[in-house]
């Protein structure tokens, strides 16, 4: 044989071998990613969906935040502005997580109708803004051109 010849195959052989890995690591670990929209639809469409488990991406709805006397436990609301969603999460929520701010929650939805995430994703403010000049002027401690050469 020759060497054009083994070193196709070969070739052959080795790009097979990481496309068979690579979709089946993309079939082990993808995960649907839904509003709270097409998630209801989808389980009205096929109810057995219920116990897939599904990416759901929304806002939390304004003074639905209900936590657990033991810090651990959460219970709020999800819209995406058509459909609201009621999620339990037990956990650490991020320091991100508040009002009104978007997430994403990793879960399945149960037959009850609510969404028990394991996974809360909190997003981060889109900017932030600068502390006013003033603030450390007035703590103790502050001289008027210190840390001035």
């Amino acid at each position: 044989m020759k060497p054009r010849t083994k070193f196709l195959i070969g070739g052959a052989l080795v790009v097979g071998v990481a496309g068979y890995l690579m979709a089946s690591s993309i079939r082990e670990t993808g995960v649907y990613y839904f509003t709270p929209t097409e998630l209801s639809a989808k389980i009205k469409a096929d109810p057995g969906f219920t116990n897939a488990g599904v990416k759901v991406g929304a806002r939390v709805v304004p003074g639905s935040i209900r936590r657990d006397p033991g810090g651990r436990e959460y219970a709020f609301r999800v819209t995406d502005g058509t459909q609201t969603m009621p999620v339990v999460y037990r956990g650490i929520a991020p320091d991100t997580f508040t009002d009104s701010v978007d997430v994403v929650v990793g879960g399945r939805m149960g037959t009850d109708g609510t969404f028990h995430a394991t996974e809360l994703l909190a997003k981060c403010a889109s900017r932030y803004e600068n502390a006013p000049e003033n603030k450390y002027k007035q703590t103790a401690g502050y001289r008027a051109g210190a840390g001035r050469a």
